[in-house]
């Protein structure tokens, strides 16, 4: 599957050290999983946990969902171990913590060699530099951290998140620019179904490609929210139909439900409907 086609509607973290998480991972509806080293494991644990994923991983049964492994710092003890230890285990990803710059790209990839990097974006400085790291090279997609993000900014919570605006569209455009997944920072009231769902709706609309969850109940409603519905599939469709009868006249412009539907619109249908493909195709494997 191509990867800017393949969904990430879906993406749970999980602990590296609890085996039993990492058993039952193997068996949730997720399109990828971020493996924790980092927020989720005590200090004491942190070499414990290192192996307990290794091993995980070896063990194998989480295809087709996409393998993250969140990472320490490189600042911190268990940064470099970690990194390294990646290379070694059977990860599609390495998730960095705290990009700042790319320069912190380039540290880790001199260790992980040509393993995709995904970047948790979650500091000011990481927020103005959003493009030079969205550029780098090996760098495949970005990770909000809207917790570390809110604390940095001293910020209050509100419903419709307008203080992390600024911050989600700078990452947002950058990771548009170079190509690159983005998935939307984590809603911490897991058992606030209706809340999850507002913010979800918010998120696709911006143009994240999922949400990041903390808990298995919210699966069903970030699934949900990320997949074309029924209504936009059946207009893509709709839509790619009448302005092919109108090319093959030889003009440029289609009406569908009152409404122009010109090239680039056939072009976000045909999108949608590979999406459409695409999640169909992973939930059959």
């Amino acid at each position: 599957m191509d990867p800017r086609q393949r969904p990430y509607r879906s993406v749970l973290y999980i602990p590296g050290s609890k085996e039993r998480a990492l058993d039952k991972a193997r068996t949730l509806p997720v399109d990828a999983i971020i493996f924790d080293l980092e927020d989720a494991v005590a200090a004491d644990e942190k070499d414990n946990a290192r192996e307990t994923l290794k091993a995980a991983l070896a063990t194998g049964g989480y295809d087709p969902r996409v393998k993250i492994v969140r990472i320490n710092g490189l600042d911190t003890p268990w940064g470099r171990a970690d990194a390294e230890a990646v290379r070694q285990m059977d990860a599609d990803v390495v998730l960095l913590p705290k990009v700042n710059s790319a320069a912190d790209v380039d540290a880790l990839a001199a260790i992980t060699g040509d393993l995709p990097i995904w970047a948790m974006m979650e500091t000011p400085r990481g927020m103005l530099n959003a493009a030079e790291i969205a550029a780098h090279p090996l760098m495949a997609g970005f990770v909000m951290g809207t917790n570390d993000l809110a604390k940095e900014l001293q910020t209050r919570f509100r419903p419709d998140r307008l203080p992390l605006m600024t911050s989600l569209g700078l990452c947002l455009l950058a990771a548009k620019a170079e190509g690159l997944v983005i998935i939307d920072g984590v809603y911490n009231a897991f058992k606030d179904t209706e809340g999850l769902v507002a913010e979800c709706a918010q998120g696709r609309d911006m143009g994240f490609d999922g949400k990041t969850l903390i808990h298995p109940a919210q699966v069903e409603t970030a699934n949900t929210a990320f997949a074309p519905s029924e209504a936009e599939i059946d207009l893509a469709r709709r839509q790619i139909a009448a302005f092919e009868e109108v090319e093959a006249q030889g003009q440029g412009v289609a009406v569908v439900d009152g409404r122009i539907v010109e090239n680039l619109h056939v072009v976000t249908a045909r999108e949608i409907l590979a999406k459409a493909e695409a999640i169909s195709a992973l939930q059959a494997g």
